[in-house]
This record gives C-alpha cells, structure tokens and sequence, in this order.
C-alpha cells in the first residue's frame, strides 16, 4: 500500500493514518521526544490530536512520523510561493489610475521621449513619480512577479483542529462508505475513491447503487483486464454509454458532444479580442471527442452488450434518448460487424429493433397522454417508473391537480430512493413560490435561473401552500416508515448541535477537492477574529507564464450599494487587495489575498461579503489552484519584506480545482457580517470578473441552502420513528452522531440507504 495516499486521504477526515489496530495501543505510554516533536509541527499547521492518537504514536518509528509531516506540510501548501505582488500590502501603495496612464505612455514613447524612470526585468519601464517601486516584489504595471519566498507563517491559529486515528480498519469502512453510497459522490469523495481503489481490493458482495460510483470501478476493473467482472455492473445500454464516455471524456455524467463543443467555445471566448480562442477552442473539443476505438474495445463492448438481460424492445428504448450519440458509438465501435458473428444474436436482435424504430418510447407515451390531458393514463404511465414520476410531481401537480396526483404517487413513494424523496422536500417550496428564484446548475460550470413554472398563476397562494404542506407530507411519512422498519437494539441517541447547521448533501454536488475537510455545501463556519484573509494560490508545478487567476470579493451595502474589491479596485470599505498578479514564476506558483475587516464592515452596514475567484486569461480555473480563507481571534501578520500573509494554522477552510473543472468563475464563500459566519458554498459561473456572479444567484442559492433539510433533522426524524431518547451527553447515548462523524459525507448519506 501507498502510506502517502492514505496519509493525505485520512487528513480529509481530519485524521492521522497509521498502520496498527486500535487494540495494540497502550493508552499508558508516555510520549517520546520524537513524538512531542511531531506535535509540536502539527500544532504549527493548526492541528492538534486526540489522547488515543497521542498514545498511538508512540507505537510508530520517526521515520513515520517525518513521512506524515511532510506529507501534510504537502497538503497545506507550506513549501509554495506564497508572495504577493505588494510588500506589506496592508499599508496602502498610493498607487492610482493616473499612475498606469502615465506608465502606459512612457512605455509607448519610451526614454527618448523624455522619460525618466527605472525599467524592470519583464522590459516597462517606471517612470518616476509613479509606482513606488521599492514596495512591490514585482511588475506594478503587468503584475509579473519576479522575487519568490520559500516562509510562511506558523502557529498564529487560536483554535486548533484535532486530528483523531486512522487505521487500516476505518479506512476500509471509508471505502465501503463511498462505494455503497446511496447519493452520488462530490468531487472530494469520487477523488478519494479512486485512490482507495488502487489500494483495496473489491470487497466481495458489495452492491454498488450509484451508477456514477459503478463507472469509477468499473474503469478499474478494465484496466484490470477484468471486463467480464465488469459487465456485472452494466445492466442497461445507458450504463454502457455512460462508461464509454466517461472513459472518453472523464465525466461520469452523459454530457451530449454538442454541449461540450459549444461550452468550450463559450469558456474560452474573452472581452477582448486578442485573448478570445473561443472558435479554437470548440474546434478542438470536436477533434478531441472524436471517436476512435481498437479491436479490443469493440469486442469488448459488444460482449457486454451482446449478454444484457434486458429484451432487444427494452434496451432498444432505454437507447433512445441518447439515439445521436449511439448512433455515432455502433459505427465507432463496429458493432454492426460483430452482430453478424457468430455467438452474437442477441446483440443483432437489439440494433435491428434499434435501427427498425420498431419500439414505442415510454416518455413518448406520457407526453402524448399529457397533451391530451388524459390524468388517469399518465399517472398510469408514471406509477410504472416511480423514479421519472418524482422528477416530474410538481409539473404534474399542477396540471392535474395536488389530490388526485399526491394520491398516485403515494402508491409508489415507498419504492423510491430516500434521496429523491428528501431532494422532493427540499425543492417544493422554491418550486410553488411564484415569485421566488429556482437555480439549475449542469456540470457545465454555469449556474442558470429558472422561471417559475406559468401554471402557478392558476393557483392562489393558500393551494400553494397547501400543495408544499402535501410534499412534505408524503416525504416525511415516507421516512418515518423506512426508520420505524429499521431493525435498532438502541434505546438513547445523542446529536451534536452542530449538525442542525449542516444541509443534507442532496442535489448539490461540489466539484472540487476539499484536503484538509469533507464539509457539506451549506455548513456555516463561524468567525472567531475580526479579520477574514481570502487567499489564492495557483501555478505549481507550472513553468513561467502568462496565466491570470483573480481573486474579488463583492460587499453589499445599504440601499443596495455595492463595493467591490479585486483587481480593478485594491481598496474599499472594509477590504484590502494584495496586488494583482497576471504572470507565474517557474514551478511554485504565486498567490493573491484579500483581508476583511468585520469593524469596518459593521460600521458600513455591510450584510455580506461574496467570495469569488476566476480565470481572467484562460478558458478555466487552473487544476490545482488553491483557495480559502484563514482566521484567527488573533491577529494575523503580513511580512513588510514580501508581503506573505499565509499561515496554515489560520485556514478554516481551503479548497481545491479538480482536474474535471468546467468553470471559469466561481463563488466560494458568503460572509453573513451580522452573524459572523462564513457559509461555505460553490456557485461557478461563466465570466472573466465578478460582475458575472450574479447577486440574486447567490441569494437564491443561499435560500436553497438554508431551506434543507439538515442532518440534525434527519437524525430526529430518525429518532422520533424508533422512539429512541434524545439524551445531551455524548457518553450516554446508544447511538452518538457527532461533528467529526459528520465530517464524512458517505457516512451521512447511510441514514439514506433505507
């Protein structure tokens, strides 16, 4: 086994890894210096540990022990480049408009003209009067940076996070979790997947309910040479379809070619002019998805084909909404040729139904009884499929009526997922709400508003209520039926409070990494200073070059006014800028930051303070970038030499780009100044600036957010339907549910494997 993956993946679960059994630890060892020592660096990264690790330590050699340090030194970023373009950014540079001006046409007419100034390595020249050179670590004028630290601050954290022990053992369970997941994976859970995929062996027997999980193993089993144990997964055409183009283009989602295609035209398009690649851009995403396969791959996909279950009219139908693109894959693949073997029949039978259209879609069939207004056929037709029947209850609510249709689909809500049934709850009063704003995010990267649905005018606001009431109704039975059939011996349940802030993870799914947490989207972190430090680190492992990340917050103020801090704008109420940098220096990246003064912003009236990082120059946001924020009840330093301001113990929450990112913008974070408290939150959008985060977005989101269903809900939900006594001390509960439980998404999700 690889120690370094399973070191960095239990750090995502705020623990340790080490490769002993919690029954051999003595609980009366005293620690040794080398111990003490490696405390001590933990404590320096913000983290401190349990008295069962501390005891567990003590079983292990140094080595060991400097394996995890440098391994977690690794995953906070310690030995990057954490400069930015200001010296000691705290105290303003003076710098102004007129200063680029001036700078901009003494760069034009040059030293003959009459200039006088200082001319740096990047080739502009400075003319003097202007920047105040002597403070930047760097090019004022084009943000080039050309001095480098290898420092960051340690240790200024006032709040520690404690680490507890991994063994062997819990990461198995970790493994298991994520593979029997009853909701699909975020980014964070499919990226610790895989690598724990590489080191466990398929566990015997386990059911693999997500067909997104299923694609990650069966990828492995492939590679494997094991496509005959991998068939076991693939029960239906779409299956097949959603592997090939995973294996193709890394989503585990079916994302039609032509979206794609014109996706990346749209994300690499650029206001001004030289910078747009947006027709290359597509052009190469054509070329890219062009399909070609080898021998091996077509007989292979012709066997898996070729042994499904389903009848030839079955798969035939389950293949239609995706005709075009299976159209392209049977050429591709050449599956016409192998039907005519031998041994092939059942897959001939299936393309002949195929290309015959000798099938009648079932959607079909629905739109057709729908249109003609015919209620007791289409609920009919939809109690044969209960999960299409939830995508569509609310539509059909209001077409047919609340009584008659939340009657028919109570017949089947048993049948369905907990998970759509708790997605059901959380959207229906969004949905019903005239006025209010629905959000639909693709995993294209773009969040989009929806319209309220026009059947609402047809009803007043009391049968609207009464329609969410019937919703939640249906929901909440549902539950307590599924709890009350669980078999329990226990008799008391403790819940930490904390878990009443936390969403339950349905329906919104975060697509980047998180390293040192495994926060749900919508978890509220509480700000303990007066200060927040936005940070941005990008660029590692990457050559010297033009490659702009921006860093901006947005602050509402009163009356609606708004204050923006970014590139653009250095300073305004409440916030300070550390210099806008375009350029990265070779291999250690660069980094901008943004410090939030709670005061001044109480003293502005200011409600929140948005988060958003974007990629100004290129079509995405760079793979492995690195954002966040730090705070401390203590104040936190910014070097006067090269203006570092990063300090590990301080993050609260840092956060990481995947390589699957199809994002160009994205809101990371809302500060409530009132309530001083951070919510974390991931909303990408499509534009080169902050202005493209639209406000009423991110406050419809935030409504969303705040109006799930929470885990501490959930368990007393729970709680109520196996009569269990909520008891206030974790030490004398039956069953304990804690934060650091929490911390642990699939974990959650098992309450929804009912």
């Amino acid at each position: 086994m690889n120690k370094k993956t399973l070191i960095k993946v239990a750090l995502r679960y705020r623990a340790v890894y080490l490769d002993i059994s919690h029954e051999d630890i003595n609980m009366r060892s005293e620690s040794s210096v080398p111990v003490m020592a490696f405390v001590t660096r933990l404590k320096e990264n913000g983290f401190c540990v349990s008295e069962e690790l501390l005891h567990a330590l003590n079983a292990v050699s140094p080595d060991c022990l400097a394996e995890i340090t440098k391994c977690i030194d690794d995953v906070m970023g310690v030995d990057l480049n954490w400069a930015p373009l200001v010296k000691g950014w705290d105290v303003p540079t003076g710098e102004t408009l007129a200063d680029h001006l001036v700078t901009w046409i003494a760069n034009i007419f040059g030293k003959e003209a009459g200039f006088k100034g200082t001319t740096l390595p990047c080739g502009h020249l400075i003319p003097d009067g202007t920047f105040p050179i002597e403070r930047y670590n760097g090019c004022p004028f084009c943000g080039t940076p050309f001095e480098t630290t290898n420092f960051v601050y340690k240790g200024q954290a006032s709040k520690l996070k404690e680490l507890r022990l991994f063994t062997t053992k819990d990461m198995k369970k970790v493994f298991d979790s994520l593979l029997t997941s009853a909701t699909p994976l975020d980014g964070t859970q499919k990226d610790t997947l895989g690598k724990l995929l590489r080191e466990f062996p398929l566990p015997d027997g386990t059911i693999i309910t997500m067909k997104e999980t299923a694609m990650l193993v069966v990828k492995l089993l492939v590679g494997q040479g094991k496509a005959n144990e991998a068939s076991k997964l693939l029960k239906t055409p779409t299956d097949i379809l959603r592997y090939l183009w995973y294996e193709k283009t890394g989503y585990v989602q079916i994302i039609e070619p032509k979206t794609l295609i014109a996706h990346a035209g749209k994300l690499y398009s650029h206001m001004w002019g030289p910078l747009d690649e947006g027709v290359e851009a597509a052009k190469g995403m054509k070329k890219k998805l062009m399909l070609k396969y080898d021998r091996r791959a077509c007989h292979r996909v012709a066997l898996w084909l070729n042994s499904l279950s389903m009848t030839a009219h079955q798969a035939a139908e389950n293949m239609h909404p995706k005709r075009g693109m299976w159209v392209r894959m049977i050429r591709a693949l050449r599956l016409g040729e192998y039907s005519r073997k031998s041994g092939f029949a059942h897959l001939a039978e299936i393309l002949d139904v195929f290309y015959q259209q000798d099938y009648t879609p079932w959607q079909g069939r629905v739109d057709k009884a729908r249109e003609e207004n015919d209620a007791e056929r289409t609920l009919a037709l939809l109690k044969e499929r209960p999960g299409l029947f939830a995508r569509c209850l609310f539509a059909t609510m209001l077409r047919f009526g609340s009584d008659k249709v939340t009657t028919a689909f109570n017949e089947v809500a048993d049948k369905l997922p907990s998970r759509l049934l708790l997605s059901l709850g959380n959207a229906a009063e969004p949905y019903f709400n005239p006025v209010g704003k629905r959000l639909a995010r693709p995993i294209t990267g773009v969040t989009y508003k929806m319209k309220p649905n026009q059947l609402l005018a047809l009803y007043n606001a009391e049968e609207r209520e009464a329609m969410v009431e019937a919703v939640s109704n249906i929901y909440q039975a549902s539950m307590a039926r599924r709890f009350a059939a669980q078999q329990t011996d226990a008799k008391t349940i403790y819940i930490a409070p904390s878990l009443y802030n936390i969403p339950v993870n349905v329906g919104d799914r975060t697509t980047t990494i998180q390293d040192t947490s495994c926060a749900l989207m919508g978890t509220r972190f509480p700000v303990e200073g007066d200060a927040v430090r936005l940070f941005l680190q990008w660029g590692k492992g990457l050559h010297a070059q033009h490659l702009d990340m921006d860093l901006s917050a947005r602050i509402a103020l009163p009356d609606g006014k708004i204050a923006e801090c970014a590139y653009y704008s250095l300073r305004c109420v409440g916030a300070k800028h550390s210099g806008d940098i375009i350029s990265i220096p070779e291999m250690v990246g660069t980094a901008e930051y943004i410090e939030l003064s709670i005061p001044e912003l109480e003293e502005a009236g200011a409600t929140y303070v948005t988060f958003t990082c974007n990629a100004y120059s290129t079509g995405a946001l760079q793979p492995n970038l690195v954002f966040g924020w730090m705070d401390s009840a203590y104040p936190m330093k910014i070097s006067e030499e090269k203006g570092v301001a990063y300090d590990p113990s301080c993050v609260q929450h840092m956060v990481r780009i995947s390589e699957g990112n199809l994002s160009k913008g994205l809101v990371f974070g809302v500060l409530d100044v009132a309530k001083r408290e951070i919510v974390w939150l991931e909303m990408p959008f499509t534009a080169q600036t902050l202005r493209g985060a639209d406000s009423s977005s991110v406050e419809a989101l935030l409504h969303k957010l705040a109006a799930k269903l929470t885990v501490g809900e959930l368990l007393a939900m729970k709680a109520k339907a196996q009569h269990l006594v909520v008891v206030e001390n974790a030490d004398e509960a039956d069953e304990t549910y804690t934060y650091e439980w929490a911390l642990n998404p699939a974990e959650v999700t098992k309450l929804l494997n009912i």
